[in-house]
């Protein structure tokens, strides 16, 4: 597997309204824009940091994997997301050294990138996003 950067790390809000201006008003980051995953019951905002980025996750739904994850830990870094050369073949790397995965096949994310994420039981509780563009 060729991780090729940091893409993003992502945190939990309970609304990116509220917790946009701690990127742009006090860290001068600039805001890039909004975008609303059904399939994932999350509107995403994005803050380019170099060739990373801030991503705030806001639960579109009170059942949705984020709103669990602020009811359970509060507001907070909720994953880290890695870009891969190619997601397909990582994620049949980490199957075949039988690392627990939440998504053994990739789906669409935020900008159209292809995502998967592995099970935080498998990575020491971190939560760890795959992602290709």
């Amino acid at each position: 597997m060729k991780i090729v950067k940091i893409d993003h790390l992502a945190i939990a809000t309970t609304g990116i309204d509220d917790t946009k201006g701690v990127w742009s008003d006090i860290l001068g980051l600039e805001f890039e824009g909004a975008e609303t995953v059904e399939e994932q019951k999350v509107t995403t905002a994005f803050f380019p940091v170099g060739e990373s980025e801030i991503e705030l996750l806001e639960s579109t739904d009170p059942e949705g994997p984020v709103a669990k994850f602020v009811e359970k830990k509060g507001p907070g870094i909720h994953h880290i997301g890695f870009q891969v050369e190619n997601i397909e073949a990582a994620l049949a790397e980490l199957k075949e050294k039988g690392v627990k995965l939440i998504d053994e096949t990739p789906r669409i994310g935020a900008g159209g990138k292809k995502i998967a994420f592995l099970h935080p039981k498998a990575t020491k509780g971190v939560l760890i996003e795959l992602c290709e563009k």
